[in-house]
């Protein structure tokens, strides 16, 4: 049996070290709204007025130390925005926030941009491309691919 083909992921639930430096990151960088918060320990974010996309809590791991990058667990949540131009904002509003950019990509099927919040989960700002635009090989299967994106370009939106 297969998944419903309009299933999604609904949200991502991250553990945290500080959960303030956290929700700035997540309400600043990537310009989600806090839907609610639950005291000191666990807070919930969103965009558009879902009730959470986000869910960040301290429950087990405040003040912990930083997970070793090698170690099994997230690779990254990924944020898809609608269109070249909203991907070019939210980039625009990570470099505003002082966001050190570690690796950027055309896919082809998509444009990618890639980061780690301040807990070194990563994060991923997204596009796709009209999927009538995906690059296919002769017998229709995708034909994905890791090209440098042009930065200069993708900012050039906002002109």
């Amino acid at each position: 049996m297969k998944a419903h083909p309009e299933t999604r992921i609904g949200h991502v639930h991250l553990k945290v070290t500080d959960l303030d430096r956290s929700i700035a990151f997540y309400r600043d960088v990537i310009g989600l709204e806090v839907t609610q918060r639950y005291g000191v320990q666990a807070a919930f974010l969103s965009a558009g007025g879902y009730h959470h996309h986000i869910g960040l809590n301290t429950w087990h791991s405040l003040n912990g130390p930083r997970p070793d990058p090698r170690a099994p667990g997230l690779y990254h949540t990924a944020f898809l925005y609608p269109d070249r131009k909203a991907l070019a904002a939210a980039f625009q509003m990570a470099l505003d926030n002082g966001v050190e950019l570690e690796g950027a990509a055309d896919h082809g099927v998509s444009e990618a941009l890639y980061f780690s919040d301040p807990d070194g989960n990563g994060i991923e700002l997204y596009r796709d491309r009209d999927p009538a635009d995906w690059p296919r090989n002769g017998e229709g299967g995708l034909v994905m691919s890791n090209c440098p994106l042009d930065l200069k370009a993708l900012l050039g939106e906002l002109a």
